[in-house]
């Protein structure tokens, strides 16, 4: 990726510098704190055991003989947590049927009480001096389980007769939602000249961060205050959802700290049972209490992603333009209601229906179901891919039904930079975006032209080449508070900013924002240095601990820049302006003549100035300062609450070729061509547009969690089971973007860039390898496209490959 000449920026450490991530050092010399690098005096560890059956009645526990075991302080179940009268988890968003009503929102006890509904639900914590002790204990609890029949996927589940996974799911429906105008819709259907369907299964994911989660309870009797250091994306929230409604502990006595965390891709923002678990029971035993989840736990454990059923149309006229869209989606919860499961496959999926087009009328229906599996909720993306695979893979075969050049039907049905802003037809307003700039310059970067060439070259070797592009569009910073708590949020979506200038120059920020591989530390330092022209190394970034950030909403969404810069971005001005006040008092000057550029505070039309340092040292030494207007220091906070989504966009174009002795798939060439708006780092946007494609690759080509469908027994539950990409699977991506559509609602004009690679990544191989496989007549094949099943897809084609 490179930054033209004309975006340079001023101040080498400052907006649009590739700064090298600050954070390294320490990661890379293995000085890192993660929660389990953490051990506090005095203590214990936990043990959870979980239900080996996917649904099953609990008619007894019995802990004796665990609690005689060498190293054993205590076991508690669900009656004393019951006893205790601690809360279910609750579910961050409300969605409403059709009809009017809410949705079907069933308990979900920390530990439970009597019925076990997933593989993996927590039904005993065993507490020990050591961990090796406890784990040795659990298998000393004898639980008397009565085996139910269970049922794992949600078409199953929507059966007559189908095991209920919750007496008040009645047919386990949780929600049968919709959006859209239906009548218009159908209207369109009437007078289409053709109709593409498409049947699409979005494979069930697990996530797999690096650092399996871990919590630490601690209680202290002296103060009665609580702490909980946890692998979270956002400690705030854990702070308000287990504090005030599971174990109704007053804020102000509960403080949640999220050190050093080694990924989450969505899967850390949600609050756990483990997290309560620890935090209730340190209270019981009087001792901190650790928990460390084994990689194997965390398959059963840790929200999983996607997990689609969907059915869709796409309506068009004689000249190939969109009249319509019609979706019916299954969504898969599992057994409970995650975090923020809701509003994944509702306003986080089907407000993204319209993707780049002017598609003049879309009706979705989604039902949202439980089943006998482990909960979902937003994985990188979080509904946005979902959305992509749906829209991408039914234009690339509309176009080849058609006739039509995949790249032509695309432009025909572009939404133009004129029309913007553009409403959508379903809920969203596009503040601005050049796609067809994105999809001419990958085009170009991927030599479109010449691929009929090479595929000649391949096919004279034996092998079927494809080329497939996805052009997706992201909501990010999901805002505004009012409007996201009219559709069901149960918290608000701002975010919190705390600039603090030191007596000595330097600055400390306090983010509510939370970094876990973002690279905060040196993207929100750099918007500090470029803003008042100090050194990169004298900013220094606090997150994570709520006891030193007065409250924000974490990291999810590709909203840290957007949203939690833009806060700091407000507090900076708040400093400037009080700064100018003192400026104007020092230099003897109206405060209207002083301008503020590179660090300096200047007289207009003088060379009298002072350094912002300067003014730092008399806000807090005020011998020199307006005291009858301002109060000494120079630290300012602010909050910022978005006008609107921001809308990342770009076209992603994917080569593949496949040996159709093997049914291998290898990715030739992969490139992105993105719209981030404004760009602070440029190399660490390279970096998550990496990270994301990988994982759009993953789920295309490899990732596939598989249920038993009479047990509800996990088949892929570690890595002997369950594939990821390694470097070998994967190309050298051409990564490059643009900033001539800075986003207009906020004050920094970026979009976010931190899940774009995941949005298209999938969409982007799968219409490669179909494209490939289309001379066999081959018109669909669902992800994974495993060697196994493209092989069979092969063997099975309607034209043989000989006649090919």
């Amino acid at each position: 990726m490179s930054n033209s000449p004309a975006n340079a920026p001023v101040n080498a450490t400052g907006i649009g510098a590739s700064v090298k991530r600050r954070e390294d050092f320490r990661f890379l010399t293995g000085q890192g704190t993660y929660t389990d690098d953490i051990n506090r005096p005095n203590q214990t560890h936990a043990y959870i055991l979980r239900s080996p059956y996917a649904h099953a009645r609990i008619n007894g526990i019995d802990t004796a003989a665990a609690l005689e075991a060498p190293g054993v302080v205590a076991v508690f179940t669900g009656k004393d947590i019951a006893a205790d009268k601690v809360n279910g988890l609750p579910c961050g968003w409300l969605i409403h049927s059709k009809d009017g009503s809410p949705m079907v929102e069933p308990p979900h006890p920390p530990l439970v009480l009597d019925k076990v509904v997933h593989v993996g639900d927590q039904v005993a914590v065993i507490i020990a001096e050591t961990c090796e002790q406890a784990k040795d204990a659990a298998e000393l609890v004898m639980v008397d389980y009565d085996e139910l029949p269970a049922v794992t996927t949600s078409p199953e589940a929507l059966k007559d007769g189908a095991p209920l996974v919750h007496d008040q799911a009645t047919g386990n429906l949780c929600y049968d939602w919709h959006l859209g105008d239906k009548a218009a819709t159908d209207a369109a259907f009437a007078k289409a000249a053709h109709v593409t369907k498409l049947d699409l299964i979005n494979n069930r994911l697990v996530p797999n961060a690096m650092e399996p989660r871990a919590a630490i309870g601690e209680f202290d009797r002296a103060t009665g205050d609580y702490t909980l250091w946890t692998t979270s994306q956002n400690p705030h929230v854990i702070r308000l959802l287990m504090g005030a409604f599971v174990l109704g502990i007053p804020e102000h006595k509960l403080r949640v700290i999220a050190p050093d965390v080694g990924g989450g891709f969505g899967s850390k923002i949600y609050h756990y049972a483990e997290e309560a678990i620890v935090t209730w029971a340190s209270r019981k035993i009087g001792r901190p209490i650790k928990w460390v989840a084994e990689r194997s736990e965390s398959f059963v454990s840790d929200a999983h992603g996607r997990d689609h059923v969907t059915h869709a149309e796409l309506a068009l006229d004689a000249d190939g333009k969109f009249l319509g869209l019609r979706v019916q989606t299954l969504a898969n919860m599992g057994a409970y209601l995650s975090t923020f499961a809701p509003s994944i496959p509702t306003y986080l999926y089907a407000t993204l229906l319209a993707g780049q087009y002017t598609t003049p009328a879309i009706y979705a229906e989604v039902k949202a179901v439980f089943t006998h599996t482990v909960p979902v909720d937003a994985y990188r993306g979080a509904g946005r891919p979902e959305a992509c695979y749906l829209i991408e893979r039914i234009v690339e075969n509309a176009a080849r039904e058609l006739g039509i050049d995949k790249t032509e039907l695309r432009r025909r049905n572009f939404i133009p930079p004129s029309a913007m802003p553009y409403d959508t037809p379903v809920a969203l307003q596009y503040d601005c975006g050049m796609f067809e700039k994105c999809l001419d310059q990958a085009l170009n970067l991927i030599d479109y032209k010449g691929f009929p060439a090479r595929k000649a070259e391949a096919k004279a070797r034996g092998k079927l080449r494809g080329i497939g592009l996805a052009s997706y569009i992201e909501a990010c910073g999901i805002a505004p508070s009012n409007v996201a708590g009219a559709l069901g949020a149960r918290a608000g979506l701002y975010e919190s900013g705390e600039v603090r200038f030191h007596p000595t120059g330097s600055v400390t920020v306090f983010t509510g924002s939370h970094s876990h591989g973002q690279s905060h530390e040196t993207t929100f330092a750099q918007l500090v240095s470029d803003r008042f022209g100090i050194p990169i190394e004298n900013v220094e970034i606090v997150h994570g601990d709520t006891s030193k950030v007065p409250f924000g909403m974490g990291t999810y969404g590709s909203r840290s820049l957007a949203v939690g810069g833009s806060a700091i971005s407000k507090a900076m001005d708040k400093v400037v302006n009080k700064a100018k006040k003192i400026a104007a008092h020092m230099l003897e000057a109206a405060e209207t003549d002083i301008v503020f550029e590179q660090g300096k505070f200047t007289v207009a039309g003088t060379d009298r100035s002072l350094t912002i340092g300067d003014v730092a040292l008399s806000a807090y030494v005020p011998h020199n300062f307006p005291l009858d207007e301002l109060e000494p220091g120079l630290d300012e906070q602010a909050f910022y609450d978005p006008k609107n989504f921001t809308y990342p966009n770009g076209t992603q174009i994917a080569e593949v070729e496949i040996d159709p002795e093997t049914g291998v798939v290898r990715i030739e060439k992969f490139v992105a061509v993105d719209d981030f708006g404004r760009v602070i780092n440029p190399m660490v946007v390279e970096g998550q547009v990496h990270g994301g494609i990988v994982q759009g690759i993953g789920q295309a080509l490899m990732e596939n969690c598989v249920y038993d469908p009479q047990t509800g027994q996990l088949l892929t539950g570690s890595y002997m089971d369950y594939c990821m990409p390694r470097a070998d699977d994967v190309p050298s991506f051409i990564v490059q973007y643009h900033e001539e559509a800075p986003c207009t609602h906020n004050p920094l004009g970026v979009k976010g860039c931190g899940e774009a690679g995941a949005i298209g990544g999938s969409a982007t191989v799968m219409n490669a390898v179909v494209d490939a496989l289309a001379d066999l007549g081959i018109k669909h094949l669902d992800m994974p496209a495993t060697p196994l099943r493209v092989w069979r897809a092969i063997q099975d084609a309607s034209v043989p490959l000989a006649a090919e």
